[in-house]
């Protein structure tokens, strides 16, 4: 595989932003996705995937966010008892850890749902501290068993609110106005795009305009929820520069791993799957001949996506290396 960039493996290119690494490359840039461990496990699992990985020589890694959870308990006395849990604490902790221990550039995600914004400054902060100057910046999903988004007390309700907010810290600016001679940041700011619209949003075109809103409150670049037929990102891709936007729009790739996944990842994602890939999958008899089907099907699109000079293809791994290590080997 070649080097994403051409650019020698130093300690100044691993450190770049994501933002400098797109600039920079001369061909697209291989990243991925991966997911804390649940509340008691270990970080071997994670390092272990790392590892799988790191031949094909990543351009940064994402860490995902959770909020917290609501789930009720029935008492001894028959009354239910509210318990808040959160299941995969530890974002910016992993992120230190993979940064300083394989000297790659770190992107955790950074929620609206489930936190203020003076909780968000002081995760931020605490970034800073670490120089881990890169971000994702996500609204979140809404909170389980509820149909809408309702955001904290005094938190964010839309992504642009929070990019504002990580922009206002590059400037300078805190939320308590009292403070003086205070030290900006230096955040790249990533946001996601929908290929196929989000699913709250009514049509397309104020999906666009929403996106347009995100990266003029200071994002720096767009990473698409995972598609599954290309053309529906290069149609986006194509409605993003009408409107305006004009930095990099990272494609979203995340290979069929089993045959359930042709009924759940539409029902969860909200995205349409091509016919093609439905058939090939309904003919298989086992997980492991659907997850052959996904390989094939993935690179196929990875291939297509590199002729035509995307930034980059991010894939969603669910903590999953072996089939994504077949894909980046057969299409970079």
């Amino acid at each position: 595989m070649r080097q994403p960039d051409g650019l020698p493996l130093i300690c100044d290119y691993r450190n770049m932003s994501v933002i400098d690494k797109l600039k920079s490359a001369r061909g697209p840039l291989f990243t991925f996705e991966l997911l804390p461990p649940l509340k008691g496990h270990s970080i071997e699992r994670i390092y272990a995937t790392i590892d799988r990985l790191l031949e094909f020589k990543p351009a940064y890694i994402n860490f995902t966010s959770h909020r917290n959870e609501i789930s009720y308990k029935e008492r001894s006395d028959g009354l239910l008892e509210k318990r808040i849990t959160r299941l995969r604490p530890g974002t910016i902790a992993l992120s230190a850890a993979v940064k300083y221990k394989y000297n790659i550039t770190v992107v955790p995600h950074i929620l609206c749902g489930g936190f203020t914004k003076e909780e968000t400054e002081n995760v931020l902060i605490e970034m800073n501290f670490l120089n881990i100057d890169d971000v994702l910046a996500l609204r979140g999903d809404p909170q389980r068993g509820s149909r809408i988004f309702i955001p904290e007390k005094d938190g964010h309700r839309y992504t642009a609110e929070l990019v504002t907010q990580i922009a206002n810290m590059n400037k300078g600016k805190y939320l308590e106005e009292s403070l003086v001679d205070t030290s900006p940041t230096n955040f790249c700011i990533g946001v996601a795009g929908y290929s196929e619209k989000h699913s709250e949003a009514p049509n397309m075109l104020s999906d666009i305009e929403n996106l347009k809103r995100k990266i003029d409150a200071g994002a720096h670049y767009v990473v698409t929820q995972m598609f599954f037929d290309n053309e529906k990102f290069f149609r986006f891709r194509d409605q993003c520069k009408k409107a305006g936007i004009d930095v990099p729009v990272i494609a979203g790739l995340k290979p069929v791993s089993a045959m359930n996944d042709i009924r759940m990842l539409p029902q969860t994602f909200h995205i349409d799957l091509p016919d093609d890939l439905v058939k090939a999958v309904q003919k298989c008899t086992t997980d492991a001949e659907a997850r052959e089907v996904g390989i094939e099907w993935a690179s196929m699109q990875s291939k297509e996506l590199i002729k035509a000079a995307v930034p980059g293809i991010h894939y969603y791994t669910l903590g999953r290396s072996d089939n994504i290590a077949r894909i980046v080997e057969a299409s970079f």
